[in-house]
């Protein structure tokens, strides 16, 4: 299962509105015979490009699988068709498949006389794809970086540099597996961020969601051409999520300033925090999070933390809602 979750990073970012999964096929005596991940929209699925690789050598043996082999005729042949020609006695899979369109994969191959496991493994990229199909809206990771008394700008404004290179890197590469960065016209104004995601090895680019009322400064680095920009004129997070589901993107991730910040939390509208917290200290400045509907501690939004780590300098927290909302 670990190879197969190792290979479904790879389709990461490549393939909304369709789930980046990974597989693997084993031959009858356990030996790895094959690999595949999902290519993006059209192509091949996962199980499709294993069972390729593994030819002949599948017969008898076992496939290990992200998420539940599919049971429907989309743009590609349901995969359980696959898995059953090949020959494959055993599935073992990871996630159930929470599309209905798609879902029973598990009991088609039963009825085949194919063995079926369900090993339930959390897959980092499958979160937001999950998410999206159980809830009809696009995950939504809010990240930010502060300073250990959680500031986001010293009080003239400065915020470059509150987080170390190694942080920067880091969400540089996290900018090339989602599908769209949101920000407010508030932040481009103040800040010109270019919302691209940079390295020597970057492929793709998510489309930059600018949202907010007011028309964007001309010579704004958003409107470079780099990559494809879309303003949203509203100040409503569920209008925005609806714009980007419709447009098919799955995982998405607020870098905004404070007042946006606010508005998806008012609204419950946050998947995930991914906090990158510097060590340092200023005392004064805008703090990370404003007006988010809490006026009192016992409104405070309740977060299970999933994850703490070192980036660099900086300690890095990811922490889901409580609530699961």
């Amino acid at each position: 299962m670990a190879l197969a979750v190792e290979a479904g990073t790879r389709a990461h970012g490549t393939t909304s509105p369709n789930p980046p999964v990974g597989a693997v096929v084993l031959d009858p005596s356990g030996a790895l015979v094959g690999t595949g991940y999902t290519q993006p929209p059209g192509g091949a699925h996962a199980e499709i490009g294993a069972l390729a690789e593994a030819g002949d050598r599948a017969r008898g043996g076992t496939a290990v699988v992200t998420l539940e082999p599919c049971a429907h005729h989309g743009r590609t042949p349901p995969c359980t068709s696959a898995l059953v020609d090949a020959g494959v006695a055993r599935v073992v899979f990871a996630n159930a498949d929470p599309n209905p369109k798609a879902a029973g994969g598990a009991d088609v191959l039963r009825a085949a006389g194919v063995e079926v496991v369900h090993l339930p493994t959390h897959v980092e990229a499958l979160r937001a794809w999950l998410h999206f199909a159980r809830t009809g809206r696009p995950h939504v990771t809010w990240k930010y970086a502060a300073t250990l008394d959680g500031r986001v700008a010293a009080a003239d404004g400065t915020s470059r540099w509150i987080s170390s290179p190694e942080s920067r890197a880091e969400v540089h590469a996290l900018r090339t597996t989602i599908d769209a960065i949101v920000v407010g016209t508030g932040t481009v104004r103040a800040d010109d961020p270019r919302l691209t995601a940079r390295g020597t090895d970057v492929t793709r680019q998510p489309l930059r969601v600018v949202v907010g009322t007011s028309d964007l400064p001309p010579g704004a680095h958003v409107l470079d051409g780099e990559a494809e920009t879309l303003h949203v004129r509203t100040h409503d997070p569920d209008a925005v999520l609806a714009e980007l589901g419709a447009r098919g993107a799955v995982d998405v991730l607020v870098e905004g300033g404070p007042t946006l910040a606010g508005a998806f939390a008012r609204a419950g509208r946050i998947d995930r925090v991914l906090a990158y917290l510097a060590p340092k200290l200023l005392g004064d400045g805008p703090t990370a999070l404003r007006d988010a509907g809490v006026s009192t501690i016992t409104d405070a939004v309740g977060l299970v933390v999933e994850q703490v780590s070192m980036c660099g300098p900086d300690v890095r927290i990811s922490a889901v809602p409580a609530s699961g909302r």
